[in-house]
């Protein structure tokens, strides 16, 4: 890391990461990014901030965006360091994109998406996303990311995360290997493993980043709030597969201490 860097996460909120399963980053990327980021946003769904009449759908999803401003958020000194400082230097590829970006609207309907669930990181190509697959190693995946585009309230559709609840998928992981499980199999049963963890939000002004476990269980909610909100949730790449020759970073200290594996 160079020098004029200063780690943006320390000792205690590395430890808050193995044990809840997430970091809040405030400041991660600069507001006029995330403003840039918005306006393209919105010429893409052909909608204005200026005239909700056009808001009739709870939930608008766009793809991978490689346009400058979503790259440069996705790249900040602060975000290297603390891609570091959790997934080890050397281990993850600088983001060329982000995405997804589910864009969400204030709304009386249902958005009819927000269930809890863990992403899953490879078998992505087969059309039926239940088989999509997930295993003890977080293969292909790193981090899943939060990355607020607009300032996000209590009412504006935040992020439900169950703190902790890494810790039981890890568990439930273990014994299938690297042939992992199915997002079907996962939640066959409703993520029941998870449901007494505490629940909290992502909350925060724009430019902010919440760093979160690959198996942390999640959800969307509906939009209660006045003002849309646009939020990416894109993945950390990982360089290569998983090689326990090399130290444990913190995402692997979170499963191994979960699976009461030793560090030897």
């Amino acid at each position: 890391m160079p020098e004029h860097i200063t780690p943006v996460l320390d000792s205690t909120a590395i430890s808050h990461f193995i044990d809840q399963g997430f970091v809040r980053i405030d400041g991660a990327f600069d507001p006029d990014i995330a403003a840039e980021g918005r306006a393209i946003l919105w010429r893409k769904v052909g909608l204005s901030p200026d005239d909700p009449a056009g808001w009739t759908q709870p939930v608008i999803r766009l793809g991978m965006q490689m346009e400058a401003p979503f790259v440069a958020a996705a790249n900040t000194p602060r975000l290297h360091a603390a891609y570091d400082a959790l997934v080890g230097e050397g281990r993850w590829l600088a983001p060329r994109a982000m995405g997804s970006f589910p864009l969400r609207f204030p709304a009386e309907s249902d958005p009819g998406d927000d269930g809890w669930h863990v992403d899953m990181s490879f078998g992505t190509d087969n059309p039926d996303f239940l088989q999509w697959r997930i295993n003890v190693m977080s293969r292909d995946r790193a981090l899943l990311m939060l990355f607020l585009f607009s300032d996000v309230g209590e009412r504006d559709a935040p992020t439900r995360i169950r703190a902790g609840s890494h810790k039981a998928i890890a568990r439930q992981l273990l014994p299938y290997g690297e042939a992992g499980m199915t997002l079907g199999e996962l939640a066959a049963d409703g993520f029941a493993a998870t449901a007494e963890c505490p629940e909290l939000l992502a909350t925060g002004a724009a430019g902010t980043v919440y760093l979160c476990h690959p198996f942390v269980v999640h959800a969307a909610q509906p939009h209660r709030g006045a003002v849309p909100r646009f939020m990416a949730q894109p993945p950390l790449l990982p360089t290569g597969p998983f090689d326990p020759a090399l130290p444990p970073s913190p995402v692997q200290i979170a499963i191994r201490q979960a699976c009461g594996l030793d560090f030897g």
